[in-house]
């Protein structure tokens, strides 16, 4: 009797074949006496859609929602019916007594397996290969642990869950949306989405704080100040500062009444003098943590301005066809903590550039398996951090370096001691008047050699010296005015960041990692999810940044007259993925997570089946309609008077217009050139609009 491996891809199936001897090629599968290797390709297998259920359901028609199958279905996906009919006979075959699973070691890994298998009605015993690497040792390690299929049934659950959810959510959100606001506009498809639906609330949220930002003017003072080896500048401090909730841009230096600053300045004129006292201490710099998928993403996209789906094809093309690094799919920012001696055998092969650096830690025996920042069992979820294999990289085109580079070095990095910094903070006060400097110096570079930051330059102060006796004599004073910023617009990088914390852009890793149980998606999906709303028209690209397009506005206005904040609300469904998270660790059933998404899917389609545009949900505006003199309302899609009879619409040419704009053009026929509009080919240019 012979084994059949299922691999998700055919250079999978290749590599399996060559480290279980060479099992010679037959078609486009592998086959000797005791092997069956063959291989998906993705995705084969999908759930009915609603008119495979019912003919009827095709049409797209309130009537027929909400649509919940009491059973989802299983259907090959046409272009790759004849892979999952091969694929079936392989499982069919009477010399087959197991199938091992080899697909991804992951929730959707789990899932492409176990759809095939279902929908083939097979019922051989199912064994599960869980590789960490694809390199040979890591191969034969694998399939001499092999875990049984019920070991996993907890992962099975939670991907039958996000696949059934992201279904009802999608079929049932998408349709009643569409054909509600079908109604006012031409029909053109509203995809909403489980996940896809709140990141885009956050491109939306962020640019509407970037609009309604009104500027807030303040002030800071500087004074400079001499002693006998040499001058320095000082900021002013307001005294006894405790931030208020009420002003997030409050700072301990931004003074906000211009009188306050020229009665400080006034009194600093009239002194010469400032009492100095400093407070000298040495201050570590820990290096970052392994790199996780999300993680790496973010340090790509900031670095070297990768898209998240880029970095992660890079990442795939390093882990599968060059076997340099580990499973890149990962959550996790930690290693096992028996993994010392394997991370002593790394750090002694990495490439030329960076092996003083491994040698360093090998000859300092910086590797501790009891340094819990690296090795703790209690941090790794399927896999563990992101790391270099023992194979050499060779062949790597440049893309592909940039990538790997940032993985070895934070490998590196990792084992290394927090680098040093001799920090003198000064305190001149003049009078009642405090004022700030403060200076870094470098004093041991650690870890930052790796990264050639061992020579900074030093922000350092001149001395201050008993010839001082810890007076400076005030130079000058300068008042300077600035005003308060908006918010920046999304890039990838703080995108996969907000994701990742459900709305809370967070910075800092070890905040992140307390945050990142109740993200939206996983890492493995969240690039997807950007490019899908690229894709959509939600989102368009401008260099770095991320921008909403009139189409996702739009979309977002009517979700909020409906009050659909459960699509709309990071946070919520970043509860979801948390549940998901406990589904696959056991603590949440299958059903109970189904019977919610139902319910919400049933309360979503109901609120949104339910809306009507009505005088209640108009705003009110100071526009008249030049036809009647009636009043003009600003509605979901046009600005617009009661009686529907004199209508303009919001958006014109991907560029909405604003109630100022539009009262121009009805007092002077003409408003404009306005800026923005956006072309077919996605070129903006300038327009004026006559009415």
């Amino acid at each position: 009797m012979k084994k059949l491996v299922l691999a998700e891809k055919p250079s999978v199936a290749r590599d399996l074949a060559r480290v279980l001897g060479k099992v010679p090629k037959k078609e486009d599968y592998f086959e000797n006496d005791e092997w069956i290797i063959d291989s998906a390709v993705g995705h084969l297998v999908e759930l009915f859609m609603p008119d495979d259920f019912d003919k009827k359901l095709k049409a797209w028609k309130l009537s027929n929602l909400p649509i919940i199958p009491p059973q989802f279905q299983l259907k090959p996906i046409a272009s790759n019916k004849k892979k999952f009919q091969q694929l079936k006979k392989q499982l069919k075959r009477k010399d087959v007594e197991c199938v091992i699973n080899a697909c991804d070691a992951g929730r959707e890994g789990e899932l492409i397996f176990t759809y095939i298998y279902e929908l083939s009605k097979s019922s051989i015993p199912v064994k599960r290969l869980w590789m960490l690497s694809m390199t040979d040792q890591s191969i034969r390690e694998a399939f001499q642990q092999l875990r049984s299929g019920s070991e996993l049934q907890a992962l099975q659950d939670a991907a039958r869950c996000r696949s059934e959810s992201d279904w009802l959510v999608g079929i049932n959100g998408t349709r009643a949306v569409t054909i509600k606001r079908s109604k006012s506009r031409s029909r053109q498809v509203s995809t909403v989405g489980r996940v896809q639906t709140p990141t885009l609330s956050l491109v939306i949220d962020r640019e509407l704080e970037i609009r309604n930002f009104i500027p807030k003017t303040f002030h800071k003072i500087t004074a400079k100040f001499q002693i006998s080896e040499g001058s320095y500048v000082g900021t002013f401090q307001k005294p006894n500062f405790k931030k208020a909730d009420a002003n997030k841009h409050d700072r301990v230096d931004r003074i906000w009444e211009k009188n306050s600053a020229e009665v400080i300045m006034e009194e600093l004129r009239n002194s010469e003098i400032a009492d100095v006292s400093e407070v000298k201490k040495r201050s570590p710099q820990a290096p970052g943590r392994l790199y996780d998928l999300t993680t790496l993403q973010r340090e790509a996209n900031r670095l070297h301005h990768f898209p998240a789906s880029r970095t992660l094809q890079l990442a795939q093309s390093l882990y599968e066809r060059h076997k340099v690094i580990t499973y890149p799919r990962t959550d996790s920012k930690a290693l096992p903590e028996d993994y010392g001696p394997t991370c002593t055998e790394l750090l002694g092969v990495l490439p030329n550039e960076l092996s003083p650096f491994g040698k360093k830690v090998l000859e300092e025996g910086w590797v501790d398996e009891k340094n819990r920042r690296i090795f703790n069992n209690k941090q790794i979820s399927d896999h563990f951090a992101i790391i270099p294999t023992n194979k050499t990289p060779a062949s790597l085109d440049a893309n592909e370096w940039k990538i790997y580079n940032l993985i070895a070095k934070r490998f590196l990095s990792v084992f290394y001691p927090p680098a040093q910094w001799d920090v003198t903070t000064r305190t001149s006060a003049v009078g009642k008047h405090s004022f700030k400097t403060e200076g870094r110096v470098l004093v041991e570079p650690s870890w930052l050699a790796i990264y050639g930051k061992d020579n900074q330059p030093s922000d350092s102060l001149p001395p201050l010296t008993e010839t001082d006796q810890n007076n400076a004599a005030l130079l000058e004073c300068k008042m300077e005015t600035d005003d308060t910023k908006p918010p920046p617009r999304y890039s990838e990088a703080t995108l996969l960041s907000a994701m990742e914390g459900a709305g809370k852009l967070v910075d800092d890793e070890e905040l992140a990692e307390a945050l990142k149980e109740k993200g939206l998606g996983t890492p493995a999906t969240r690039a997807a999810t950007i490019e899908h709303l690229i894709k959509e028209k939600y989102v368009r690209r401008e260099g770095t940044q991320l921008h909403p397009t009139i189409k996702a506005e739009d979309l977002f206005d009517f979700l909020h007259a409906t009050g659909a904040e459960v699509l709309t609300s990071p946070a919520m469904t970043g509860e979801w993925e948390y549940k998901l998270r406990k589904i696959e660790d056991g603590e949440m059933t299958r059903d109970e997570f189904m019977t919610e998404i139902s319910k919400v899917t049933e309360d979503f389609v109901a609120r949104t089946t339910g809306f009507t545009e009505s005088a209640e949900n108009l705003k009110e505006t100071e526009l008249v309609s030049p036809l009647n003199g009636e009043p003009i309302y600003e509605g979901l899609s046009f600005y617009q008077n009661l009686s529907g009879e004199f209508k303009i619409s919001k958006s014109i040419a991907g560029r909405r217009l604003e109630v100022d704009e539009v009262s121009t053009l009805l007092k002077d026929k003409r408003v404009g050139p306005l800026d923005d509009f956006i072309a077919k080919t996605g070129r903006k240019f300038s327009a004026m609009l006559q009415l």
